[in-house]
């Protein structure tokens, strides 16, 4: 059995994007260029990891139509569920094993996203051993969440806690609170969030899960103890 990490006590794993495959990227920019909006790096700042209907205010900027942030999403919500039919929602590939490679270095774990917990139970329920109370924390009243789940939710320290994210904006705020990172951004052919995310000076950027081993994980561990994840 391998030694468990000295530093780290739980890791927060974003679950669209990161435990499932991106369906919101794709279906936002159709949402906008289909209306013949321009779809830009600042338009997915005002949307991606925000709340709902901040999130919907953005997409009806961008895509000029006249509708409230309510409006615009129930139009949302429309267009990914036809999306869906044709790209269903599914695990990412090594999104279970990354699950029981946390646990096996004795971390806790837990999964957070902007939708309801039945997402989570749906999509996820049958692996719910792999997660700690509360399994998922809903973070659409709060986003992105991190200060939230960290001293709210498990009383940890800001040091103490790995966020796996895809959206740029958290990484922004993982280093504000000095936060361990891992960033895993969409790869969607029009998606800015590679971008923002090595713009926001995040240092461990993986394009697949398999890429969080066990020596990346002790790296962030020891940098975690350090106060130098966001430092070079």
């Amino acid at each position: 059995m391998a030694d468990k990490l000295k530093q780290l006590k739980l890791a927060a794993v974003n679950i669209d994007g990161v435990l499932l495959n991106d369906t919101f990227s794709p279906v936002i920019h159709n949402f906008i260029v289909s209306r013949g909006g321009e779809y830009t790096a600042d338009v997915e700042r005002s949307i991606f990891s925000q709340p709902q209907l901040v999130g919907g205010q953005g997409m009806a900027n961008a895509a000029r139509v006249p509708w409230t942030a309510q409006e615009a999403i129930d139009v949302y919500f429309k267009e990914r569920e036809e999306y869906t039919r044709e790209h269903p929602v599914e695990l990412l590939d090594g999104a279970i094993d990354l699950l029981r490679r946390l646990r096996g270095l004795g971390l806790k774990t837990v999964s957070y996203g902007g939708l309801d917990k039945s997402h989570f139970d749906h999509f996820l329920g049958e692996h719910a051993d792999l997660f700690d109370e509360p399994g998922y924390v809903c973070t659409n009243d709060f986003r992105p969440g991190l200060r939230e789940i960290t001293t709210e939710v498990f009383g940890l320290k800001y040091d103490e806690v790995l966020f796996i994210d895809d959206v740029a904006r958290v990484a922004e705020v993982a280093k504000a609170l000095d936060i361990p990172f891992i960033g895993h951004p969409s790869s969607f052919e029009h998606s800015f969030q590679p971008q923002l995310m090595r713009e926001s000076g995040a240092r461990h950027i993986v394009d697949s899960l398999h890429s969080i081993d066990e020596e990346l994980l002790r790296t962030l561990d020891a940098e975690a103890a350090a106060h130098s994840v966001w430092r070079d």
